[in-house]
């Protein structure tokens, strides 16, 4: 399977024109396909619909949950169907697999004084204070995605209106607007502490480190969890936690959740939807704690 393997990430990557994200994913995917393949004999061109449901089952028992298998289930019909347009294989015999439900968990989400206290126990004073404030503040303002905050240059940025161009997943470009004080806190970080980090190698990139390079993902995750520790949150913490609190924060004050979703860069309406679940639960909560029949 190895080079089919290879060709459909090149097809992902040239004609596509889809994320590293997504194609180290589908690749992490197919690989295991190709594993359990060698351990039960045979070959691509054997497989039926019963083998792959075979796979979903055994990816199950190692303890993937919906989520993960619904993903797994479209990477393998995005491949298979690739192998019987190009003639490789006679039929597609993922195309009757049914992708399983996910699990309908509510995100999790800071409350607001949560988020004050995080963004206020920064001193952009200290070593890297601007960069990391403006981080959190810009995460917060715009509900930026990890990958979409990392790969945020200085020629997107549009201080006089106020907004930055993104691409998101699928390639999409969007226009995310970023409040007042998150433009305050990267105009800050731009003039006086960015200038320092700066190398000969460095890029437009618009959050870079202490050796001029680009923040990667595992960076800004590592960040966001330090300052977090430091302004004593005890819940975990994580990048895609502000985006979740953006959004729920929108639809508390009364914004449009159409709206909500242009700014997330959701294609599909239900995916924004969670949100109102989020304000529902918390509405019982509130009503619970202090109402007299609650």
């Amino acid at each position: 399977m190895e080079e089919e393997i290879d060709a459909m990430i090149r097809y992902l990557a040239t004609e596509r024109g889809l994320s590293e994200a997504y194609q180290l994913s589908v690749r992490q995917t197919l690989d295991a396909l190709a594993g359990w393949l060698a351990k039960r004999g045979g070959g691509l061109r054997d497989l039926g619909t019963e083998d792959l449901a075979a796979f979903l089952g055994q990816r199950k028992r190692d303890g993937l949950k919906a989520a993960s298998l619904r993903i797994t289930t479209v990477h393998l019909k995005v491949f298979f169907r690739w192998l019987a347009a190009k003639g490789r294989l006679v039929m597609d015999p993922a195309e009757p697999l049914l992708a399983p439900r996910p699990d309908q968990t509510l995100p999790e989400t800071l409350h607001a004084q949560e988020i004050r206290k995080l963004l206020e126990s920064i001193d952009p004073t200290r070593p890297l204070g601007r960069r990391d404030l403006a981080i959190l503040e810009l995460f917060y303002s715009s509900g930026l995605r990890l990958s979409e905050l990392c790969q945020a240059r200085l020629e997107m940025m549009d201080f006089t209106g106020g907004f930055l161009r993104i691409t998101g997943k699928g390639g999409k470009t969007r226009i995310v607007r970023v409040g007042t004080k998150a433009l305050a806190a990267i105009d800050d970080f731009l003039h006086h502490e960015r200038p320092n980090l700066v190398t000969r190698r460095t890029s437009s990139h618009l959050f870079i480190s202490v050796r001029g390079t680009a923040l990667s993902p595992d960076r800004v995750r590592q960040i966001v969890k330090e300052r977090a520790r430091a302004a004593g949150i005890d819940q975990s913490m994580y990048p895609h936690l502000l985006r979740h609190s953006f959004a729920t924060h929108l639809l508390e004050g009364g914004a449009d959740l159409r709206v909500i979703q242009e700014l997330l860069g959701h294609s599909d309406i239900s995916t924004t939807q969670i949100y109102t679940h989020v304000d529902r639960q918390r509405l019982k909560s509130v009503h619970r704690q202090f109402h007299p029949r609650g």
